[in-house]
């Protein structure tokens, strides 16, 4: 039987039958997942009337209302004690962290010192010009000139001069002393770092026996700790250059914290900022524009627990009546 089997009739063929059997596996095998599923993060969407309206995108940023104020110190020193944490609210005025005072509290103390004995000195020669001139009032009041010498009146106008010099003297080292005792007192309370005004401590990046340094001298640019009003929260909307006229500028603006789509709040407008300045703000999108200048809008957030200081946001905006709709990208 095999000297009568044929390799072109019968080989041939069940072999390309076999390939062509493996290539319909392999190709089965190897097709893609097509089957649907939900994203993992919804994308931004408009709600309400700005669903189906004419509508502005924008990308921002959640600050406090009085922005992000870096808190650096007049002086430089050692850190001797830090008094806030992150979270913490301060009233205006309320310490946040000293810096060592102890040499200025020694100048201090000399200026205190030199303030004493300048007054004991005041006190001194005040009574001796008063003395002196009561005695040469009672030279000049005697009618007979013959009574008292020449020499005794002169004496005495000498020591009434010389009293009336040391006064003046002391009356000098005492005004030098108060200026240098207030120098001190400034100095002291410039090593006193305080808040400039209410709200929440967001960062604290100094600790005690870190030495911390003016801005130019040699320590680290970084703010010792940052603050702002968080109460409420504002946001900072940027809107594309090509997109500024079609803003309906003074409408209240729908936010969505990034990655939570499916939350959206109004918020209020706030203002506009007056100048175009450059895109800061990146989104880290593939598709996004950074060579671009954006007009701030800044919004006033609600409460709510969702939004936190530094959180990038999507919004969108009412159009102008009338404006050219715009695809939003």
């Amino acid at each position: 039987m095999l000297r009568n089997l044929s390799f072109a009739r019968q080989i041939l063929p069940v072999g390309a039958l076999i390939g062509v059997a493996i290539a319909v596996w392999l190709i089965l095998v190897g097709l893609p997942d097509r089957s649907t599923a939900a994203p993992a993060e919804q994308p931004p969407k408009a709600v309400g009337k700005l669903a189906n309206g004419e509508r502005v995108a924008g990308a921002g940023v959640v600050e406090p209302a009085s922005e992000v104020i870096d808190i650096g110190s007049a002086l430089s020193g050692l850190v001797t004690d830090v008094l806030v944490r992150p979270g913490d609210r301060v009233a205006k005025g309320q310490v946040l962290f000293l810096v060592d005072a102890r040499a200025a509290r020694a100048s201090l103390d000399q200026a205190n010192a030199a303030i004493g004995e300048a007054r004991a000195a005041i006190a001194e020669a005040s009574t001796a010009q008063k003395t002196a001139r009561e005695q040469l009032a009672l030279y000049r009041s005697l009618a007979d000139p013959a009574a008292v010498s020449r020499s005794e009146v002169i004496r005495a106008e000498g020591e009434e001069a010389a009293a009336t010099s040391r006064l003046g003297s002391a009356r000098a080292r005492l005004a030098a002393a108060q200026s240098a005792a207030a120098a001190a007192r400034t100095e002291i309370e410039r090593l006193t770092v305080r808040a400039p005004i209410s709200g929440e401590i967001l960062a604290v990046n100094v600790h005690p026996g870190e030495f911390v340094a003016t801005q130019g001298g040699g320590g680290s640019n970084s703010p010792f700790i940052q603050m702002g009003e968080t109460n409420p929260l504002h946001v900072r909307v940027d809107i594309d250059e090509n997109e500024i006229g079609r803003v309906a500028l003074g409408q209240p603006a729908v936010i969505s914290p990034r990655g939570a789509a499916e939350l959206h709040v109004n918020a209020t407008f706030v203002r506009a900022e007056p100048q175009v300045v450059p895109k800061r703000s990146l989104t880290n999108s593939a598709a996004e524009r950074v060579d671009v200048r954006v007009l701030q809008l800044i919004y006033a957030l609600p409460p709510s627990e969702a939004f936190r200081v530094g959180q990038q946001i999507d919004a969108f905006i009412p159009a102008k009546a009338g404006a050219p709709a715009k695809t939003e990208g």
